[in-house]
């Protein structure tokens, strides 16, 4: 079992724990990330994207001139796609960009991440993280204690004072252990987790 540093907000180490490997020792399956990443993008993707193919635009009913005898290349309508004011070709209309992952899939591609970022030693644990006001500079402090600059920070629970005081740091977000994704965990350069929540996600993902 890989073996990690505990914190407190001072940044100072307070114990050793041991990570479940079925959790955070798995074999990274670099495919399945990419999958998840790239479904998360699409399910996010409105799909309201729309233009006017030629049947859809006004006018162009008649004929411009006629078929022979005028020079002009022969032309049907003034709408079609090479006139000012024509149809678009193949134009975008609105559509469902998601796919599904099944439940399998998902959990390994989040063990997947978060093995990498314990392999890259970028898994911050920390005894707890609690604040008697929401302060910004609260947050802030406890980074700084931490060395971390990009980081996100999961919680086991949503700590109102805790959110509140990240909410308004650039490059800086929170998450419960029930709604951490694949794509802000490699997002993010750090991953800095609460004890609690550790042992949460390893009930959830074991």
């Amino acid at each position: 079992m890989a073996n990690v540093s505990v914190y407190n907000i001072e940044g100072k180490k307070v114990g050793d724990m041991e990570l479940n490997d079925a959790v955070f020792g798995v074999e990274v399956n670099e495919h399945l990330v990419h999958m998840a990443v790239v479904s998360q993008l699409a399910n996010n993707r409105q799909g309201t994207q729309s233009a006017k193919t030629r049947s859809e635009v006004s006018g162009g009913g008649r004929k411009p001139w006629r078929q022979k005898g005028t020079g002009h290349a022969r032309q049907g309508s003034t709408r079609a796609p090479q006139w000012a004011g024509g149809g678009v070709v193949f134009a975008p209309k609105p559509r469902d960009y998601s796919f599904k992952m099944n439940k399998k899939e998902k959990n390994l591609a989040i063990k997947s991440a978060l093995t990498s970022k314990v392999a890259a030693e970028k898994l911050i644990v920390v005894d707890s993280i609690k604040f008697d006001d929401i302060k910004t500079k609260n947050m802030v402090a406890v980074l700084d204690n931490l060395k971390v600059n990009k980081a996100l920070v999961v919680l086991n629970d949503n700590d109102k004072n805790v959110v509140l005081s990240a909410r308004n740091i650039a490059n800086v977000k929170t998450a419960s252990t029930g709604t951490i994704n694949v794509y802000d965990i490699l997002k993010y350069d750090s991953l800095i987790v609460t004890k609690d929540a550790v042992a949460t996600i390893e009930e959830v993902y074991a």
